[in-house]
Order: structure tokens, then C-alpha cells, then sequence
């Protein structure tokens, strides 16, 4: 009787320092066409008419669907431990502009 193979993979993921420093966005501009989700990825500073894309990330709709997934599962995971993140402003009204399109 044969036995069954892991076929489980290992990865080691590497990272730049550059890249580990991260870029902080406030703004996500999302599109799409049959073959590819393209998000490009913004800073907007506050009372300033331009902004400037930080880094652009192209990915499959199979894995923009898996990127939606992760990001609902640690949502979830952040308002269990820290409570509900607001999408409202104070008064109760939604955001204009939210930055996020």
C-alpha cells in the first residue's frame, strides 16, 4: 500500500527593506476588465486638489475575489478584538468622498 504525499509547499517569502517600510495610502481607485483587477493605491493629503498613486497592484479576479476574502476574515478578526469600525461621520451622516471608489 502506497503512502499518501504531502504535496504541501514551504514558502519563504522575502521582503526589501524599501518595501517593509510600507506606503501609507488613505485612497483606493479599484477597475477592472475581463482578466485583471487593477487597484491603484493613494495618498490624499488634506485641502490639496492632487494626489499622487503610491504603488499600483494588478492581481486576477480569482485573487482580488481571495484579497476580499482576507480582508473580510481580519475585519471580522478587528471588530471582535478592538469593537465596530465607524464608515459614518460623528453626526451619523455617510462620508462624502469616502476614500474609497
Amino acid at each position: 500500500m502506497a503512502k499518501p504525499q504531502n504535496n504541501e509547499m514551504k514558502l519563504e517569502i522575502q521582503i526589501d527593506d524599501s518595501v517593509a517600510n510600507g506606503q501609507y495610502i488613505n485612497m483606493v481607485v479599484v477597475n477592472h476588465n475581463d482578466s485583471e483587477f487593477v487597484l491603484d493605491c493613494i495618498y490624499m493629503q488634506p485641502q490639496t486638489p492632487k494626489a499622487k498613486v503610491q504603488s499600483r497592484l494588478i492581481t486576477s479576479p480569482r485573487h482580488a475575489k481571495r484579497l476580499l476574502m482576507a480582508l473580510q476574515k481580519n475585519i471580522s478578526s478587528y471588530e471582535n478584538t478592538f469593537g465596530v469600525i465607524e464608515t459614518e461621520n460623528r453626526s451619523g451622516s455617510k462620508v462624502e468622498g469616502l476614500p474609497v471608489h
